[in-house]
This record gives C-alpha cells, sequence and structure tokens, in this order.
C-alpha cells in the first residue's frame, strides 16, 4: 500500500520548517502548506510538495488535506502585541478549528497540534507541568489567551467528535531558521549587537528547534490521543542567556538588572510607537506583566512516554547565532 502523505502547516516558519525537514529525513512523503504571502527563505529547496492556502479558507485547507495519513499543525499568529490584540485570538482560533475540522473529515488517523507552555500556568519559585492548565482568564496577553483557546478547542473536538490528536506544549525554541524573527529571537539578535545592555529579572526554558521537531514525531508515534507534553529543554534565568550571548559575539555581557514596574513608561511608548509604525514594539505590557514570572517548566512526562531528550541550550544559541550572522541580521 502506498505510504500516506504526512501534512505540516507552518511549513515557511521557523518551527515548521524545523519539523518538515526532520519528517523528510525520516522518510515522510511530505506535504507542506504554506499561506502566498510567507516568506520563501525555509522554503528553498523544500522536501515534498507545496501547496498554498490560507489556514482560515475551508476550501483550500480541505483541498490540502486529501490523501494525509498524519498532521502535523505548527501554524500559529505568533505576536505578542497587535494594534488589534483580539485578531491574534481569532485567527489561532478560526485556523485551528478550520484544520481541525479538515482533518475530521479526511479521516485523518494522528494530528499533532502544537500549542505551547502558554497555556500552562508558571509555578512560584518552582518548576510547572501539564497538570497545571490556565484558563483563558489567567492567561497574561493576547498570544497566550489565543492559545488558550485554540488548545481547548483541541481537546472539546478529541472528546466529542474523536479527533485523533495529540497536544504537544513547546517552550521556548531558539536556533535556526527564524526568519521572522520570533519575540525570543529578537532579543537574540539585539543582544548579539550590542543593543541590550540591561535586562528584567526573569527566566524562560530554552530548547533547540530541532528537539521540538523531533518531539512532534515522537508524540505521533507514541503519545496518547488527548493527552498534552511539554517539550522543553533547559531552564535559563534572561541576565544568563544575554551573558551567553555576549560570549559568543565576544561582546560585554549586560550587568545591569532592571525591575518590571518602572519599565511601564517604556512599554507605554514603544506602543504607541508601533501605532504608528506598524511594527511590533520591543518592549509590550503584556511582555513585562509575563517577565514578572520564571518561566520553567518540567519535560518529565515527554520523556518517560515519549523517549524525547534535548541537547544542552548553549548549541541552540550558537546555531541561532550563526544562522542569523549568515543572513545578515547580525553585523
Amino acid at each position: 500500500m502506498d505510504q500516506g502523505i504526512t501534512l505540516v502547516t507552518g511549513v515557511a516558519g521557523f518551527l515548521g520548517s524545523a519539523l518538515a525537514r526532520g519528517l523528510a529525513a525520516r522518510g515522510a512523503r511530505l506535504r507542506g502548506l504554506v499561506r502566498g504571502t510567507s516568506s520563501r527563505v525555509n522554503l528553498q529547496d523544500f522536501p515534498g510538495e507545496l501547496v498554498e492556502a490560507d489556514l482560515r479558507d475551508a476550501a483550500g485547507v480541505e483541498r490540502a488535506m486529501a490523501g494525509v495519513e498524519v498532521l502535523y499543525h505548527a501554524a500559529a499568529d505568533y505576536r505578542l502585541w497587535a494594534r488589534d490584540g483580539q485578531e491574534i485570538i481569532r485567527n489561532n482560533r478560526q485556523m485551528t478549528q478550520v484544520v481541525m475540522q479538515a482533518a475530521l473529515a479526511a479521516g485523518v488517523r494522528r494530528v499533532v497540534y502544537t500549542s505551547s507552555v502558554a497555556t500552562l500556568r508558571p509555578l512560584a519559585g518552582g518548576v510547572a507541568d501539564e497538570t497545571r492548565p490556565a484558563s483563558e482568564e489567567q492567561a497574561v496577553g493576547v498570544y497566550k489567551r489565543s492559545k488558550v483557546v485554540a488548545e481547548k478547542l483541541v481537546e472539546e473536538m478529541v472528546a466529542k467528535a474523536g479527533l485523533p490528536a495529540v497536544i504537544v506544549n513547546p517552550s521556548t525554541p531558539i536556533g535556526p531558521r527564524d526568519v521572522k524573527p520570533t519575540p525570543t529571537g529578537r532579543i537574540v539578535v539585539e543582544a548579539a549587537q550590542g543593543r541590550m545592555p540591561a535586562f528584567v529579572d526573569t527566566g524562560l526554558n530554552l530548547v533547540h528547534v530541532d528537539d521540538v521537531a523531533r518531539g512532534h514525531w515522537l508524540a505521533a508515534e507514541r503519545g496518547v490521543i488527548g493527552r498534552r507534553y511539554i517539550l522543553g529543554g533547559q531552564d535559563v534565568t534572561l541576565g544568563q542567556m544575554l551573558a551567553d550571548i555576549a560570549a559568543l559575539t565576544g561582546r560585554r555581557a549586560p550587568r545591569v538588572r532592571l525591575p518590571a514596574g518602572p519599565l511601564q513608561p517604556l512599554a507605554w511608548a514603544a506602543e504607541g510607537w508601533g501605532w504608528l509604525s506598524g511594527r511590533e514594539p520591543f518592549v509590550t505590557r503584556d511582555a513585562l506583566a509575563m517577565a514578572r514570572h520564571h518561566m520553567y517548566f518540567s519535560s518529565a512526562r515527554a520523556q518517560a512516554e515519549l523517549g524525547y531528550s534535548a541537547r544542552p541550550y548553549q548549541q541552540a544559541l550558537a546555531n541561532a547565532v550563526d544562522w542569523f550572522r549568515a543572513q545578515g541580521m547580525i553585523a
């Protein structure tokens, strides 16, 4: 029998491109779904078939789903700020609903839905796991709320419609091919250019994007339907991350640590400029609110049930810096 098609959404993006290449290397018969307006940087020598469609267009997504056996829905509106913040919530809800309904109609055998640790509540002074889901009201900022809404939609479709979906919750991926770049990628670029003389006392869980991609196909093969799995790496303070970037680029590490509260006027001003310029501001009120928490997470469930593992985060930082430099984004 012919091998069924593996469909990956968001293949022009950071995670989607890593996922597609990893799957192709494992012999998957690959189809990538991409918007017509997406950057083509990550699509050069794409190892499979490319189909253009807006993920909010049901007819276009249904055509792309024909013959699909396994679906990886990695696409998302990954912005922490927009002039109309509700647009991010609408996009992630609608894209998820259209894609999952098309998967059900096509009889897809297995779905891996890319959620985020944004749907989980950080644990003050500790490390959070999959048992701490956040409500929409508890999520800080429009991006986190959008991912909570989309993840709950998938869970409902699993329970009520029999959607054969496994949910994965990546922490903070870094590495090559961050073409946009993501909010974390912007930090890497700015720090590598010496444009971050100070930092907020916060922490995050850093993981190589290729390890997150591997965790996706492990979830497809070994994950329990309806269960969520954190795909993370190591917990790192922002100060340590910036020091590591400084060491990679021959710069002096920033030493000034700032409290989040006094930066609120700067965030207001940055968002005001964002309104005028249309560009996402580097500092936002939501980002400062999130920075009050050390966003540390455990991948113990994925390690035990999927056989997941992650390389040291320093390798991811080095790969990211090398790629940004090769793209001319770091002088």
